[in-house]
């Protein structure tokens, strides 16, 4: 079962904001991103979590689903979702990030949703499930994460990867692109949007930032987790078309149904590149994200 409700536009930007300090968590939905995840797992010190459970509960609780507003996520803590998700859950909560996700945490989390849905009055499968993996096993698995009821998106927690698998990523990360892949296909297996990549921990090299940002692009990410706001613009900037991509895209898609009218299924770009199905399946994709605004 997929999580349902009104459409939502895939986010390029996912905001992390400590649950446990209540000024970022009222300023979280004026700093531009697309979504923001109210945490309750690693930016939360254990002793905090109580007090951070009921700061969202409260914010969400008073939260208007105002047009322009964010997705409001929640990160769960994988070792006590139910008290999380007691605390949480209600009518302008988007969906639950799930750290560490295998199929059988994300079984627990469907039910508990399903519970909390009741509980609210919200239809069963209103609120939605982004699953993070985060181990070997969520990784050799990711087929079957991908495919849990509720899962809409797809991330990597590469941070908990590498010291899991003792690698020792260099500044590239050319390490963990194996990773990367496997993501990509899971989601595009399971007809979900394409993954969101991870969080740049450098914060104060924007150069950096766009560098690693077109990479998880090329790599087919379509959005990336920030820690900081000032990683937002950036990372929103290099997760939507430009105009020049537009009215390229836009191209390819004319040049191809013109070639269709005249009884061919191939056309020719202006500087002599074939146009076929699968480069108009490209074309298309950018030009749907355009339309979003994204």
């Amino acid at each position: 079962m997929t999580a349902i409700g009104p459409p939502r536009t895939t986010a390029r930007s996912y905001l992390y904001v400590p649950g446990d300090q209540p000024d970022k968590v009222t300023r979280a939905a004026a700093r531009g991103a697309d979504a923001c995840i109210l945490d309750l797992e690693d930016a939360v010190a254990p002793a905090n979590k109580a007090t951070a459970r009921t700061t969202i509960g409260v914010f969400l609780a008073g939260t208007a689903a105002a047009p322009g507003a964010p997705q409001w996520w929640v990160r769960l803590n994988s070792d006590t979702p139910a008290a999380d998700i007691a605390a949480v859950a209600g009518p302008h909560l988007t969906g639950v990030v799930v750290p560490k996700a295998d199929v059988d945490l994300l079984a627990e989390v469907h039910r508990l949703l399903g519970d909390a849905e009741r509980d609210h009055g919200l239809p069963v499968g209103r609120v939605a499930v982004f699953a993070l993996l985060e181990t070997a096993g969520g990784v050799l698995r990711a087929e079957a994460v991908a495919a849990a009821p509720r899962v809409e998106r797809l991330g990597l927690g590469e941070a908990d990867l590498a010291a899991e698998l003792c690698l020792q990523p260099g500044p590239d990360k050319v390490e963990l692109w194996p990773l990367r892949s496997r993501a990509v296909l899971a989601c595009a297996a399971a007809g979900l949007a394409p993954p969101v990549g991870p969080t740049e921990t450098v914060l104060r090299d924007p150069d950096r930032l766009e560098a690693t940002s077109r990479l998880l692009l090329r790599q087919g990410f379509r959005g990336r987790t920030a820690i900081h706001p000032a990683q937002v613009p950036v990372v929103n900037r290099v997760f939507s078309p430009a105009v020049a991509e537009v009215e390229a895209a836009q191209d390819i898609v004319d040049r191809l149904a013109g070639a269709e009218q005249n009884g061919s299924g191939v056309a020719v770009t202006a500087d002599g590149r074939m146009i076929d199905a699968a480069v108009a399946r490209s074309a298309r994709e950018v030009l749907d994200r355009a339309a979003a605004g994204r």
